[in-house]
């Protein structure tokens, strides 16, 4: 997959994981991905969740005949986090033939929760 010069490179972001049943994520929390307060920004946590919900629906596809694009997200923000890294892990709830919904974890160093989000991809046949 190439990353260079999209919202992935510039947010820092870097898979770890891949697979059809999870995929993870990291993003570090610096002048990047903060908000003018210093927080962890809402919407690079919903970027960084729905990159990971996109490339595991991705995964799943037969990528001759099939893409998939972002359909819907929704994020609850749970914890602040000023600096260091959080890691985002997509796990599929439903996978089906024109749908799927993933649900995405985005958790600090310690594994406490920073955001909890649900992405649902639409499966769409190529021309």
């Amino acid at each position: 997959m190439n990353v260079k010069s999209t919202l992935i490179e510039a947010l820092g972001i870097e898979i770890t994981h891949l697979s059809q049943e999870k995929v993870t994520a990291t993003m570090p929390v610096d002048e990047r991905t903060r908000q003018p307060f210093g927080l962890l920004h809402g919407g690079a946590s919903v970027a960084l969740a729905e990159t990971v919900a996109s490339i595991g629906a991705y995964e799943c596809l037969d990528k001759e005949t099939e893409t998939c694009a972002g359909l819907e997200i929704n994020a609850n923000h749970v914890r602040a986090k000023r600096d260091g890294i959080v890691t985002a892990t997509a796990t599929p709830i439903h996978k089906g033939k024109t749908t799927m919904i993933w649900e995405i974890k985005i958790t600090d160093e310690e594994e406490k929760l920073i955001c909890i989000s649900r992405c649902t991809m639409a499966i769409l046949q190529r021309k």
